[in-house]
């Protein structure tokens, strides 16, 4: 199968496994579209996301962004491989405390092993809220 392929017993195991992943569950992050080497989560604002000035928490922000990041790489695997996160940076644009965020992930690099992605985390209105670069790795 090609590295590039997106077919649908690829895009079934990448739905099936966004339905595993119990972090993501708790957090309430949906998987959004996916085509081969992007993906897009979605996040509804709830007050116990914030942090005490009333906007989303930082921490909630780099988890649809790795979230994001990890479901675009998975495009790209094959049954079995494994991936960790290897570097996260983040640029924190602007605040948000309602709406729906929506996090775009894209790599913009597959090697063998590292993958880089480019992510951008927008509100429900298209205000662009953080923008970020990851790295990861493909496990041995």
């Amino acid at each position: 199968m090609s590295a590039l392929a997106l077919d649908e017993s690829r895009l079934a195991r990448i739905w099936e496994t966004s339905s595993r992943v119990a972090y993501a569950n708790f957090l309430g992050l949906k998987l959004g579209e996916v085509e081969t080497g992007e993906a897009t989560i979605h996040l509804e604002v709830r007050d116990e996301l914030k942090q005490n000035q009333g906007v989303v928490h930082g921490g909630v922000v780099a988890s649809i962004i790795d979230t994001a990041s990890a479901f675009a790489v998975a495009t790209r695997l094959e049954p079995g491989e494994r991936v960790t996160t290897t570097d996260l940076t983040i640029h924190y644009l602007r605040p948000i405390a309602e709406g729906e965020l929506t996090a775009r992930a894209q790599i913009i690099r597959a090697g063998r092993r590292l993958f880089v992605v480019s992510v951008d985390v927008c509100s429900d209105k298209q205000v662009l809220l953080a923008t970020a670069v990851t790295g990861y790795l493909k496990l041995q």
